[in-house]
């Protein structure tokens, strides 16, 4: 299920408050799910109405922060794992995002955003690093085809760098 689905895909999302609101009350009461064993809830980065909505709605097993490894970035993933401690939902990790590229002609490792903030935050913080996701014109390719990277190139590094952050998060939940 997606926002993507409820407007017209040139649109906007110009959504406030209680449009916000009801659009999340719909998508967590009223879809009918089937039998999951994970709901993975992708937000926006921030603290805002949606995020503290989600944690006073639902019981949350936990919350996986993802960020670039640069310092503005952080400065916002920092304060989302402030509030889903003051909110008592557990942060089951960190991932550093777009954490290298490697030149597909020459295979030269460039860290374009920093090389180790995440794992600095989550030092400072006491929350388990839960890996590193590459920056690869692929891992956007497959998303744009719908294929997620770990269908369309299971084997692959960043298709194991995405199965085995899955797996920290699957035994950390209890799967």
């Amino acid at each position: 299920m997606s926002m993507g689905f409820l407007v017209d895909e040139r649109a906007p999302v110009v959504w406030r408050g209680l449009m916000v609101m009801k659009a999340l009350q719909q998508l967590l009461h009223e879809v009918e799910w089937g039998g999951l064993d994970v709901l993975v809830l992708d937000l926006p980065p921030g603290t805002g109405d949606t995020q503290l909505t989600i944690s006073q709605q639902i019981k949350l097993d936990g919350a996986v922060i993802v960020s670039t490894p640069q310092d503005i970035a952080l400065k916002d993933a920092v304060k989302g794992v402030a509030m889903f401690r003051k909110v008592d939902v557990p942060i089951l990790g960190m991932v550093q995002n777009m954490s290298v590229f490697t030149c597909p002609n020459c295979n030269h490792s460039t860290h374009i955003f920093g090389s180790e903030g995440v794992v600095r935050e989550c030092s400072t913080h006491g929350i388990d690093f839960l890996g590193d996701i590459p920056l690869h014109a692929s891992i956007c390719d497959d998303a744009d085809r719908g294929r997620p990277t770990v269908v369309s190139e299971p084997g692959s590094a960043r298709g194991q760098a995405f199965l085995g952050i899955a797996d920290k998060v699957g035994d950390k939940i209890g799967l």
